[in-house]
């Protein structure tokens, strides 16, 4: 198929990427380290620390999993903790150490977490104390042999250190009771790691990274084998785009999705690190009032989230106020960016929020809209450099232009395959070698691409084809929709019927308003034929609101 899309990338931008330029994650991590020593890589509660600390704190984290415990090149280390100074230490430290990290969300309930550290292999895991009680109730069903705890102000200075860990446990009581034998410490573990020479280990591009669990939104999540190649690419695939829009050791980018999620270590943590800019760790975005004041704090140049964390901000008093003059970029992804919210943030703070689109399986990025085209088109833009995506039907053939089919991708980000998943690994790609990616797109005339769905989310209604993402744009545009959800429930008629959930903005709106203003902007069959309010709405770590959890 030819690539129609090449014609809308920006001047100066490749049709392919060369991944040669780092021959690891590591050497890319130190290649930066190397150019940015004195300047600040990650700040969080108030304190930053520099290229320079971060590369010692590395070395001594790498040096205490080689010497001190033991492990070895590829063995994976679990790491369990929000958007903290104490995460890029454990990350980077993994990896420098030769071995596989293994991301973990510290809401996991235990079974969630038992699934993924026996599915892992994992032997060791980084934990803030906040979560050792979940840990405390699986760890004898793992093989986990050991534990590393930290609590939240560990890496702040004294005696703000001590202070916030004394407010944490003692005051706020966020650290439920726990008792974990043989736990070490993360200062511990890094004054013995210093103890000791740290050895560098030998990566290439076929080394695994990461085993990045996916969701789950379909049964138990599997882990995607993402390599160092894979990482390396889609990182070079990022800041090629990016382009002039960013420059190196001036940017300040904002960093509220959590970094244990493939969108925020890629785009915020790794692309962002490479040009020597700042990363402002939040560490609780859903605290909106506490976000707002930490932005005030900041003339930061990019941001990246999801639509229901900007609509959040966007409804939060004070964000308006905000001094938005630095922002060059706003990135959305991990689901669809409405109309309504896209439109708004542009309204608000004067700069474009851009629309992307990728996958845990795909490092993640896989298409993008042009910065230079910045408004809103409701579309995930085209595939980035060295990136090839076709759709196709339920019999494997590409579909024709303008027609839904299943989006598929081929590039040097698409990962290894899922750990020991070799059924799942048979199903997940075509013949030709392309990532089926559930989701279902169709691609215009300029090669733009748009979500319609996810294949198993789209609701049939009487043998007609619904998506809800279409839905739910409808009804969020509605001036009293805070947020909505869209699902297919059950009909006796029609086979399946359109039920959408709503927060309500204004405490008036009727469930008779909105099918009304629903009839006047969607054929009949989309028409919601039952609406549901709710307080608030089901979501995922990240923000992603969870249409399987309001099905059942």
């Amino acid at each position: 198929m030819e690539k129609v899309w090449l014609k809308e990338y920006p001047p100066g931008i490749p049709a392919e990427i060369d991944s040669s330029a780092y021959n690891s994650v590591v050497d890319l991590v130190e290649k930066s380290i190397a150019r940015f020593r004195e300047k600040p890589a990650f700040e969080n509660l108030d304190h930053s620390i520099s290229y320079d600390e971060l590369d010692r704190l590395t070395q001594d984290f790498a040096s205490y999993l080689q010497n001190v415990l033991g492990l070895d090149k590829g063995d994976r280390v679990a790491i369990m903790l929000p958007n903290l100074l104490q995460y890029p230490v454990a990350l980077f430290g993994v990896l420098r150490a030769g071995m596989v990290v293994v991301n973990v969300n510290p809401l996991y309930t235990p079974r969630e977490l038992e699934h993924q550290l026996n599915d892992a292999g994992v032997r060791a895991i980084v934990i803030v104390e906040n979560f050792c009680t979940t840990l405390q109730k699986v760890i004898g069903q793992t093989k986990v042999e050991h534990v590393i705890t930290t609590q939240i102000g560990d890496l702040l200075p004294f005696p703000k250190r001590s202070l916030i860990n004394l407010v944490v446990k003692r005051i706020k009581k966020m650290v439920p009771a726990w008792d974990i034998p043989g736990t070490i410490p993360l200062r511990t573990a890094l004054a013995r790691g210093k103890a000791q020479a740290y050895k560098r280990v030998a990566l290439t591009h076929e080394d695994i990274a990461f085993l990045q669990y996916t969701g789950g939104t379909t049964g138990l999540s599997k882990g995607a084998i993402l390599s160092h190649g894979n990482i390396v690419s889609n990182v070079l695939q990022a800041r090629t785009w990016i382009g002039d829009l960013a420059k190196d050791g001036q940017e300040i980018i904002i960093t509220a999705l959590p970094l244990y999620h493939i969108f925020a270590l890629t785009a915020n943590c790794l692309v962002y690190f490479i040009i020597g800019a700042k990363g402002v760790l939040i560490t609780n975005p859903r605290d909106m009032p506490g976000f707002v004041k930490e932005l005030a704090k900041h003339r930061f140049t990019a941001f990246t989230g999801v639509n229901t964390l900007f609509n959040g901000l966007l409804n939060t008093p004070g964000f308006s106020e905000l001094d938005f003059s630095s922002l060059k970029m706003t990135l959305g992804g991990g689901a669809a960016v409405q109309e309504a919210v896209a439109k708004r943030w542009a309204e608000v703070t004067g700069k474009p929020l851009s629309e992307a689109y990728g996958l845990t399986e795909t490092s993640p990025a896989v298409t993008i809209n042009p910065f230079d085209k910045p408004d809103y088109n409701g579309t995930i833009g085209v595939p980035l450099p060295s990136t090839d995506v076709s759709l196709r039907d339920d019999d494997d053939n590409i579909v024709p232009t303008g027609e839904p089919g299943e989006l598929c991708v081929k590039g040097p980000q698409v990962m290894q395959g899922y750990w020991n998943r070799p059924e799942d690994n048979a199903k997940s790609f075509t013949a030709d070698g392309y990532f089926r990616t559930g989701d279902v797109a169709v691609m215009d005339d300029k090669g733009y691409f748009k979500i319609v769905d996810r294949k198993k989310d789209m609701i049939i209604v009487s043998g007609f084809n619904v998506f809800p993402n279409e839905i739910e744009g409808v009804v969020a545009m509605h001036p009293g929709v805070l947020e909505c959800a869209c699902v297919g429930v059950p009909d006796t008629k029609s086979g399946e019927a359109v039920k959408v959930f709503v927060v309500k903005k204004d405490p008036g709106l009727t469930v008779e308003t909105l099918k009304t203003y629903c009839k006047e902007r969607l054929t009949g069959y989309k028409v919601p034929k039952l609406v549901e309010f709710r307080e608030e709405l089901p979501k995922s770590n990240v923000g992603k609101i969870l249409r399987k959890e309001l099905r059942e």
